[in-house]
């Protein structure tokens, strides 16, 4: 596995939770509160993924933990759904066709690599999460994208492109910070409505 996959439990309540915010907007479920849970309350970083046949359908999250866990997967889950800027918002009749998968971040760490080749001796495919920061430039991968890049250089080049660097940029004051994820996804048959 290229990341850490979560406990079943709180993964069937993460997923629930951005799966009901996202029926709750498109008014296919009626509001309910986030479950009573103390893990939900701590303040926590996530990612939440869509896929729609295999297929990327939205990704959106936050870097680092500035709102209850249980809130960042709701707020996530309408931003990966309705305000990707690489899709069009989510539709009705799509809802039922999504996947998705909840990533929860640990605390990025900063990490100073004296070049690139430093750097992609630093790296552990499969394992990092990675964000790059030069002036107004900021991109991240989280560890799964290793499935499609799977070699330090392969991720490192899309990601300095991603951010709208050149593939060969380099410079000291480029900022760079890891992190990894535990990674909740549906499982086939849930129920979210069961979720809490």
């Amino acid at each position: 596995m290229p990341h850490e996959a979560g406990d079943t439990q709180i993964g069937k309540i993460l997923t629930g939770i951005a799966r009901i915010s996202i029926a709750v907007q498109l008014g296919l479920m009626e509001k309910r509160p986030l479950p009573d849970d103390a893990l939900l309350r701590e303040k926590g970083a996530c990612f939440v993924t869509l896929h729609k046949g295999g297929s990327l359908r939205g990704c959106i999250g936050s870097l680092l933990a500035h709102r209850p866990l249980g809130e960042d997967v709701a707020a996530n889950a309408l931003s990966a759904a309705f305000h990707d800027p690489r899709f069009d918002p989510l539709t009705h009749d799509e809802f039922a066709d999504i996947d998705i998968e909840v990533s929860v971040l640990s605390k990025p760490e900063a990490i100073f690599p004296a070049d690139e080749s430093e750097l992609l001796t630093m790296l552990h495919p499969g394992v990092d999460g990675l964000i790059l920061e030069y002036g107004p430039h900021r991109s991240t991968f989280l560890p799964q994208v290793w499935e499609q890049l799977p070699t330090p250089e392969q991720f490192l080049t899309h990601l300095k492109q991603k951010g709208g660097l050149a593939a060969d940029f380099w410079h000291a004051d480029l900022r760079v910070s890891r992190y990894s994820v535990t990674a909740y996804a549906e499982k086939p048959g849930e129920k979210p409505e069961e979720a809490y």
